[in-house]
């Protein structure tokens, strides 16, 4: 028990100076016989006792932490493909925005009106959607997504919003929005985005209990995509076949895609030149030429590959030269590029983001149908509020027009009171009513009062009359593309795909990989050789026992039967006796004669599973000797027998044949 535990008595006297009243015990009922016996304080079982107010604390913040860290933080949202400090900066960006650059320090410092946290997260983050080229514009040192150089400090270089972004991702009047996180501005909830942003971009993010992974995309074959999905019919639903698609190039494997739930292989693009050279011209996603020409220079230490020297003339392409030893395999060290370093890697995808708000696994299919889904309703609403403003035009211009030319300005010359004007506007405007679309309000008659002498006298009718047609023929046109809307949002892609085209090409290569067999690559790498010192391994000068892979394992045998499977040594002594020294394999079949206390025996075993290391015998002890060992099965075996006194037989023929194979230890 705590010593900070406080004790509390009944005191009756102070109990009654207070007002509270003593309470009689309670009356103690009789026990019956069968009553069960009290055992004392039972065990804490926490999975089924109830827990205090600690315990509920921790779950509520627990819980909204893990809410905040999903939603706000780290996996984006479906309607506009931005996480929270992204959708920051863009607005930002909005706000700043003027067809200039802008210095970058200076959205950062904007951007913190809205995001909650450091300068340096934002410019992280600045810089990433900038590398990513559709959203923002750089100018200055924006870092080398191919050899990993990070950017120059905020403080020295400018941005400003894509022409496809200014276009595209904004709209106030189709906007939701939110205070910020201090109360003082109001931020949108989600960008009214027409693109996939979300499969354009890509996007990374570690949450508490769940992590996203969404490879990026080739804008124009997901518009192309898109299409697709307008065209098909309800009952025949089309087949997409969306690939990703790296601003670092290379070439990929998708078979185990799995619609943006699989992994993806990926390897660089190497090219054979003359002059015995190779050069790497794209290399994997993930990967730059620095961390590259690291694991290649591993991989020549190792003796992996005949590689001479290494040369990296990266800048604004990647070209990673490689000289190779004289009489080197071109074909060959192409695939030792492949096995032994990252030219060859693979990237896991999963794909997982914010739909209303709540975390969901999607396929990339359903990503674009939703995408598509909302370009319709967004499109839908562009056109009903320019429906509205058209209407408005219309409404305003031809009251303009009416009270122009028909002079009803001069019926308020004689009115006194403010009423009376707005009668006497309302009385003059009345047998004009069924050219106007909809009905006056008093806001029109404020702003008939509103027009200005000067613009009276100078009206120009016929002008006007231009305008009016013009505001007609464009309402009837959204009219029409409101009745059509699917073929309407099919021109809309269409020019996209038309005007983007050229700058967004594929870069990524799609191809289906051989798996490389490491094995076979490396069968000749290392040399086991002895020397008349009595030592066997790579390390050794002397005649050259094998061949093998630093992956084989070997199998030595001494002459009285000791074995045992090693890697393949640098140098180890073994003496003068060596009965045989080859790579190991489990299921090869042997026959061995050996002798042991004058007896000779004879079996077929395979050598079966060893561990490493470990001191074995294959016949019977130290003591025993092996007469031969030989692999698979002879035709025949013959045995001689010294000369004795009165000796009949003096050899004899046995058939190992008759024999069964057994393991080892038989």
């Amino acid at each position: 028990m705590s010593n900070d535990t406080e004790f509390e008595f009944f005191d009756p006297e102070a109990a009654a100076a207070e007002g509270v009243a003593e309470t009689a015990p309670a009356e103690v009922p009789d026990v019956p016989e069968t009553a069960p016996v009290d055992e004392g304080p039972q065990k804490f079982d926490p999975l089924h006792a109830e827990h205090g107010p600690l315990n509920k604390m921790i779950r509520s913040n627990f819980l909204e932490y893990a809410t905040y860290v999903i939603c706000d933080r780290a996996i984006p949202a479906l309607e506009d493909g931005l996480k929270p400090v992204q959708r920051r900066i863009m607005h930002a960006l909005k706000e700043k925005d003027d067809g200039r650059f802008i210095k970058v320090a200076n959205i950062v410092g904007h951007t913190m009106q809205y995001h909650p946290h450091g300068d340096a997260s934002i410019a992280d983050a600045l810089v990433t959607l900038t590398n990513k080229r559709y959203l923002i514009e750089g100018q200055g040192n924006y870092g080398n997504i191919f050899t990993g150089d990070r950017a120059a400090a905020s403080r020295y270089i400018e941005c400003r919003l894509t022409e496809l972004a200014r276009k595209e991702l904004f709209n106030k009047e189709l906007t939701e929005w939110v205070a910020s996180y201090d109360g003082r501005n109001q931020e949108p909830v989600t960008l009214p985005c027409k693109l996939p942003l979300m499969l354009m971009l890509g996007a990374d993010g570690i949450a508490v209990g769940l992590s996203t992974s969404i490879l990026p995309h080739n804008f124009i074959e997901l518009l192309e995509a898109q299409i697709e999905i307008l065209r098909e019919k309800k009952r025949t639903p089309v087949e997409l076949n969306l690939l990703p698609d790296f601003q670092t190039g290379g070439l990929m494997d998708v078979s185990e895609y799995n619609k943006g739930n699989g992994k993806v292989k990926l390897r660089a693009k190497i090219e054979p030149r003359k002059n015995n050279k190779l050069v790497i011209t794209e290399v994997p996603h993930g990967t730059t030429t620095e961390t590259l020409t690291a694991s290649i220079e591993d991989a020549v230490k190792k003796k992996k590959m005949p590689v001479r020297a290494i040369d990296d003339f990266t800048a604004e392409k990647v070209e990673i030269e490689l000289t190779l030893s004289p009489g080197a395999s071109q074909e060959k060290t192409i695939q030792s590029l492949y096995a032994f370093t990252k030219c060859e890697t693979s990237v896991s995808s999963r794909l997982i983001c914010l739909c209303d708000k709540r975390p969901v696994e999607m396929s990339v299919d359903e990503v674009l149908r939703v995408n598509t889904r909302q370009l319709l309703q967004i499109l839908e609403d562009e056109l009903k509020l320019r429906k509205a403003k058209l209407l408005d035009d219309f409404h305003s211009k031809t009251l303009v027009q009416l009270f122009v030319e028909n002079r009803i300005y001069q019926m308020i010359e004689q009115c006194k009171t403010y009423d009376a004007v707005v009668a006497a506007i309302y009385e003059g405007l009345e047998p004009f009513k069924k050219k106007l679309r909809r009905a006056m309000v008093d806001a029109d008659i404020e702003m008939l009062l509103g027009v200005r002498i000067k613009r009276i006298s100078l009206f120009d009718i016929e002008k006007n009359r231009k305008d009016i047609e013009d505001i007609l023929a464009e309402l009837d046109e959204v009219e029409k593309n409101l009745g059509a809307l699917t073929g309407y949002a099919i021109r809309y892609l269409k020019r996209l795909i038309k005007d983007y085209k050229g700058q967004y090409p594929r870069c990524t290569e799609a191809a289906s990989f051989k798996e490389t067999d490491v094995r076979e690559l490396t069968a000749t790498e290392l040399q086991i050789k002895r020397d008349e010192n009595g030592y066997i391994g790579t390390n050794v000068k002397g005649e050259i026992l094998l061949e093998c892979s630093s992956l084989d394992k070997l199998l030595v045998v001494w002459p009285n039967g000791h074995y045992k499977v090693m890697a393949p040594p640098e140098k180890l002594f073994v003496d003068d006796n060596l009965e045989r020294c080859e790579v190991f394999n489990r299921d090869k079949p042997f026959t061995a004669v050996y002798t042991d206390s004058r007896i000779t025996y004879m079996k077929r075993f395979k050598m079966g599973g060893a561990i490493m290391n470990r001191d074995y015998f294959m016949t019977l002890g130290e003591k025993s000797k092996l007469q031969l060992l030989v692999d698979g099965t002879p035709d025949a075996i013959y045995v001689k027998y010294r000369s004795a006194k009165g000796q009949r037989i003096h050899q004899q023929r046995f058939n190992p044949a008759d024999l069964a194979i057994k393991g080892v230890k038989s």
